[in-house]
């Protein structure tokens, strides 16, 4: 609709992630980075963490993008609630592999197969799990396994793992020291910068056409980011929403009144979610570790990698059951604590819209 108003050769602001769409941000391109180095290391885990919308689905497909050209043999499994005994199955399953009926030991034989005849005609296999969030510990040591099919010492399977923060718990919970061990390289990616937001929507608009129409007002970018805190996915949504409302408006610049009226809307909504946390911690710097099988490895495409810090040896635990369960209940508490304040957030933006209304009538009288 408001393609056409604005005379654009497509929507640029689609929900569905699109690696057409990459930006290279910061985070994203060292994000790209790591992946990259998997696949030069081709061996262990490569791990991705990110809050939702964050760009984490788009990151895949770029990549799958660059390996068309490469020999490489890639399988992608989105993840639900997956039992560990339908985890070969469904990792069968994206190799195009026969799965129904068959039990574990054949599952693994057909899996080995499969990897040692693409090592021998020169190519990886890749297997790339997203929405890793939803795995149960054990499906995720059952992924494990996969590293041990090797020939002469080098690996026969690559796996990438990329999920949402809570799956930093799972990989530190009891019983995953050995998956671990496995991890090469593991980053958490963030939302965008405010300077990265702005260049993020000029963008894509640039790519479907953008001949400066509309335009964008003095501190409108600004705005954007503060309601969506640089998450690429409510980016997206906001400025399809400020695109549609300046056609339904007619307007070829978009200015502050028009992204406080889309607000508005979109706060009303039954899907609106204000983002966790503010600016300050999306600024916080996140680490990245990497921890090479090889000690002359280094990242294609990356700086030096950053070596985990040494770890103390673990001490034995009486309770560490209780003590995991003690910790949970804490993050929940703080998590409702977190809602409880970006309500209190949301009114006070609202209290804020309401008197800036009020002035405007007053500076008419």
């Amino acid at each position: 609709m408001y393609d056409d108003f604005y005379k654009l050769k497509g929507k640029p602001f689609q929900l569905t992630p699109d690696h057409k769409f990459f930006f290279n941000s910061k985070g994203h391109n060292r994000a790209m980075a790591y992946l990259r180095y998997g696949l030069e290391q081709g061996e262990g885990f490569i791990v991705i963490t990110g809050g939702i919308g964050t760009g984490k689905t788009t990151l895949v497909r770029n990549l799958f993008d660059e390996l068309s050209s490469m020999n490489v043999m890639a399988a992608q499994l989105v993840t639900t609630q997956v039992d560990p005994d339908d985890m070969l199955r469904m990792v069968c399953a994206s190799f195009g592999l026969a799965h129904e009926g068959l039990n574990k030991a054949t599952l693994l034989h057909n899996l080995e197969a499969i990897a040692r005849a693409r090592h021998t005609e020169g190519k990886q296999m890749l297997l790339v799990v997203d929405e890793a969030q939803n795995l149960p510990p054990r499906s995720v040591e059952e992924l494990r396994m996969l590293s041990n099919f090797q020939v002469n010492n080098k690996a026969l399977v690559q796996t990438f793992l990329l999920g949402q923060e809570e799956f930093k718990r799972t990989l530190q919970s009891p019983g995953m020291e050995q998956v671990r061990q496995r991890i090469i390289a593991s980053y958490h990616l963030d939302p965008l910068s405010a300077e990265e937001t702005e260049k993020y929507i000029l963008h894509r608009l640039q790519l479907v056409g953008w001949n400066q129409d509309p335009g964008f007002g003095e501190g409108v970018f600004r705005m954007i980011y503060e309601f969506t805190g640089g998450v690429p996915r409510r980016i997206n949504a906001m400025c399809d929403r400020l695109m549609l409302f300046g056609c339904l408006e007619e307007l070829h610049t978009l200015e502050k009144d028009a992204v406080l009226s889309v607000m508005r809307e979109l706060e009303q909504e039954v899907s609106f979610d204000p983002p966790a946390g503010g600016e300050e911690e999306a600024s916080q710097p996140q680490l990245a570790s990497v921890s090479p099988l090889h000690p002359n490895g280094t990242a294609s495409g990356a700086k030096q990698a950053t070596a985990p810090v040494p770890q103390p040896a673990q001490q034995p635990l009486a309770h560490a059951d209780e003590l995991v369960f003690r910790i949970q209940d804490l993050e929940k508490e703080i998590s409702s604590l977190k809602k409880t304040l970006r309500n209190e957030q949301k009114l006070l933006r609202k209290a804020i819209l309401l008197q800036m209304d009020l002035d405007e009538y007053e500076d008419l009288d």
